[in-house]
């Protein structure tokens, strides 16, 4: 059984820095566990995100969005920083989820903003957030500013390398995956 992995980004744009670092944290974590990944972004909940009040109210290509992070194995989770914290539906979106459904998942946290003054994003927005859900946070966490891309792609190498470790991080709950017995 393939270890698998959920990506969702809190963005509208496309394209966007966020769902670039999103997917490439997706592409490192495939490449070195193995793992199967897919991805989504806010775009792919709408227009029904905004409207629903409860999970059911979501069907079609939403509802299947929601099922593929429930299920996952674990997550990637991103989000620009809009007036320093995540946007209204992104949250929204985590309003909707049953405060059980990902407890114990781990969960790797990035975002990206214009400049460093958002770094602290990750630990007094999101962390938060998710720590409600008793998700699994990884320790690291990625911030990325507009700096941090050329055009759309990250290439700042101490943001590489820092994605790297947080990737690596997952490796525990791979191994615990991989011996958890097949029922």
């Amino acid at each position: 059984m393939s270890f698998r992995i959920a990506g969702f980004s809190g963005s509208f744009s496309k394209p966007s820095r966020t769902r670039a670092l999103v997917d490439l944290a997706l592409s490192r974590a495939a490449q070195r566990f193995g793992a199967t990944v897919a991805s989504h972004d806010l775009s792919d909940l709408q227009p029904q995100l905004g409207a629903a009040n409860r999970l059911e109210d979501l069907h079609g290509l939403p509802r299947s969005v929601v099922a593929s992070i429930l299920s996952a194995d674990a997550l990637v989770v991103g989000s620009p920083v809009y007036k320093g914290s995540y946007g209204g539906l992104f949250k929204h979106l985590f309003d909707l989820i049953d405060p059980a459904a990902l407890a114990g998942k781990p969960v790797l946290l990035v975002a990206t903003g214009g400049g460093a003054r958002h770094a602290l994003v990750i630990e007094h927005q999101l962390r938060p957030l998710f720590g409600f859900f008793e998700a699994a946070v990884l320790p690291t966490g990625i911030y990325a500013s507009a700096a941090d891309f050329a055009g759309e792609t990250p290439v700042a190498v101490p943001l590489l390398d820092r994605l790297d470790r947080a990737v690596d991080q997952l490796a525990p709950w791979l191994a615990r995956s991989r011996a958890a017995p097949v029922a």
